[in-house]
């Protein structure tokens, strides 16, 4: 059910929320807003793409709407105080109900899905980056998110297009962090933000052990930089070419990094 492709450079993909499938049995529960899956980081696996070789790859195709496997398995929030979802979210980033009425999960289904989804998908990841933490004494997860601009229920204003999450500098070495940030600063045109609104998800937070050789680094993107943040969510080809160019440097930046 993973989706793993295996490079042997130290560098780690995620790619926690590109999935669309939805079983059927979850799906026919659905109303019309959760069948419409607006939620999801649409196109970024393609996005990401072949910008840099031998990286490795993590990805579910199962979608967020199921379960969030970038949430705490024991759904403890990770922006207290803040509107957010939930490990199996019953709204959408709107704070639209996604159910029909009476049949959202319970507890004990929560947990079951749990079981096939999120924990698959971690174990693949931990697979991945202690593989090539026993080669080269470190690795490098960067997580690859992105989200509309404009989502009221969420954050005020207009989101930047670079959102860097390193849970206030916790997950990775300061200078990853630093060549990251420097790369969206130099990027003419775009807007971009360190441990803004998004810090990190649960992945980053988990996974972010720098002192054990383990760093993590989160990068939301706002959709309006290579796409529509309307149905149908057309791809944006110019956008995305000039996109690319920063991602490509980020990543290349990543996968030649060593520890000092």
């Amino acid at each position: 059910m993973i989706e793993v492709a295996r490079g042997d450079s130290p560098l780690v993909l995620g790619l926690p929320h590109t999935g669309t499938q939805i079983p059927g049995e979850i799906l026919s529960r659905l109303n019309a807003t959760g069948q419409a899956m607006a939620d999801t980081d649409w196109h970024i696996d393609r996005l990401y793409d072949g910008l840099v070789a031998d990286i490795t790859t993590v990805r579910t195709p199962i979608h967020r709407y199921v379960i969030d496997v970038n949430r705490d398995p024991a759904d403890i929030s990770l922006y207290p105080g803040q509107n957010t979802t939930s490990l199996c979210a019953l709204t959408d980033f709107d704070g639209a109900p996604i159910y029909r009425a009476g049949m959202e999960p319970d507890a004990e289904e929560i947990a079951r899905r749990s079981e096939a989804f999120h924990a698959p998908y971690h174990d693949a990841l931990t697979t991945e980056l202690e593989r090539l933490r026993a080669v080269h004494g470190f690795t490098i997860l960067y997580d690859c998110h992105s989200i509309r601009s404009h989502i009221p229920f969420l954050f005020d204003g207009t989101l930047p297009d670079f959102n860097i999450g390193t849970n206030e500098r916790t997950t990775c070495a300061p200078e990853l962090e630093q060549y990251v940030q420097q790369i969206c600063a130099n990027a003419d045109g775009y807007s971009h933000v360190v441990n803004g609104r998004f810090k990190g998800g649960w992945t980053t937070r988990h996974n972010g052990r720098p002192k054990e050789g383990l760093h993590a680094i989160q990068m939301e993107l706002a959709q309006s930089t290579y796409m529509a943040e309307a149905a149908p969510w057309t791809w944006a080809q110019d956008k995305v070419d000039r996109l690319r160019r920063p991602l490509a440097e980020i990543l290349t930046t990543l996968k030649n990094w060593s520890p000092a």
